[in-house]
């Protein structure tokens, strides 16, 4: 396919580059960056649009490619503008200054097609051409934000690991203090450190579990041969010593054995039956339903409330929605929001799943799990 303008970026690459290297250079964001770090992956995207405008397409392949439905390549090897988009986020740039680099880029390349001797200007090249920058754009936007996402996640899975240490001496401390105290004030005192060290150190597992998951590790699972009926009857006891007001009903069978990692378990209940309570109607019973079905064990959670609309049931599962926790017997309103998060992360390490159910003032979390 004829591109005058193809032909005429090719010509005239280098004084294109050149003007969006002036522009990083301004971008840097205090960093010394050498020239050929500025450069960096510049020259092969403007090879990539030039090959782009040699390409014939049809209209139809013209309408998904404006509108950003264009095929995705697989990232087996990342095209130029991925690369960019990742060292641009190493060296400190920001997303705004790398899609301004390419607003650079086509300006650049307008301009100087316009400005230039008896200019053969078609419509149709100047569209291929926007297309081809914006599908560039897209694609360094993409792999910018995967990375950056990357690293935040690898940042708080640091410093997660690196909170454990302070906080268990804290805790230790704490503990031997509440030991020695003969004083009731500062027996109490000590008493809501280790309170308060215990949900941290909750809050800090959570954040644990989501950054495993965020970074596609998946949570890990310690399976051994329980009887998971006596497992939570012991739960639902201490729940209702936690949280005297609510009232937690429990029918499960006489035995339910399996390989399951029990203490996993057990927390998703917990965070299933303080969703229940805290959202629930007050007063209202939670009903709390432990089934064998052979191969599986489903465990179900229902409480009376306010209808979810079904086209939300499967949000209430994403991380930082809502949740809830117990703290020195009542109801903690603040959280991470990682409750339901964590009890689908729970069902999936077991092989199995969660599904949730919401009509007529009913809601239901019903978590299936295989007993092998």
């Amino acid at each position: 396919m004829y591109s005058g303008l193809a032909n005429f970026i090719q010509t005239h690459a280098e004084a294109i580059i050149e003007q969006a290297v002036s522009f990083a250079r301004r971008e840097q964001m205090g960093h010394t960056m050498t020239e050929e770090d500025l450069r960096d992956h510049l020259p092969e995207i403007l090879q990539t649009i030039v090959a782009d405008l040699r390409t014939s397409q049809t209209r139809a392949e013209s309408v998904e490619k404006s509108e950003g439905r264009a095929p995705v390549e697989p990232d087996l090897l990342r095209s130029p503008a991925g690369t960019h988009a990742v060292h641009r986020a190493h060296s400190g740039f920001s997303i705004d200054s790398l899609v301004a680099e390419y607003r650079a880029m086509r300006s650049a390349v307008l301009r100087m097609w316009a400005e230039s001797p008896d200019p053969v200007i078609r419509n149709d090249e100047i569209t291929r051409f926007n297309e081809a920058i914006d599908e560039a754009v897209a694609e360094s936007v993409r792999h910018y934000s995967q990375e950056v996402d990357r690293w935040r996640n690898i940042f708080l899975g640091v410093l997660g690991h690196d909170l454990r240490s302070p906080l268990t001496a804290i805790m230790v401390a704490s503990e031997v203090i509440a030991r020695m105290a003969v004083d009731a004030p500062l027996a109490n005192v000590a008493q809501r450190l280790v309170n308060s060290g215990e949900r941290m150190r909750e809050l800090l597992d959570k954040l644990l579990v989501y950054n495993r998951a965020q970074m596609g590790i998946g949570l890990e699972v310690e399976r051994e041969d329980a009887d998971l009926a006596q497992a939570c009857r012991e739960e639902i006891e201490q729940l209702q010593e936690a949280m005297p007001h609510a009232r937690i009903h429990l029918d499960a069978p006489t035995s339910a054995r399996g390989w399951f990692d029990v203490r996993s378990v057990c927390e998703a209940l917990t965070n299933l039956v303080v969703n229940a309570h805290k959202y629930g109607s007050p007063g209202a019973e939670i009903q709390v339903e432990l089934r064998d079905q052979g191969e599986g064990i489903e465990l179900s959670v229902a409480n009376q409330g306010d209808t979810i609309p079904a086209e939300t049931l499967h949000l209430l599962f994403e991380p930082l929605r809502r949740g809830g926790v117990v703290q020195d017997g009542a109801m903690e309103r603040a959280s991470l929001g990682l409750g339901l998060f964590i009890v689908s992360q729970i069902a999936e390490a077991h092989g199995g799943g969660m599904r949730a159910e919401s009509a007529n003032g009913r809601t239901i979390f019903t978590m299936h799990l295989p007993k092998g």
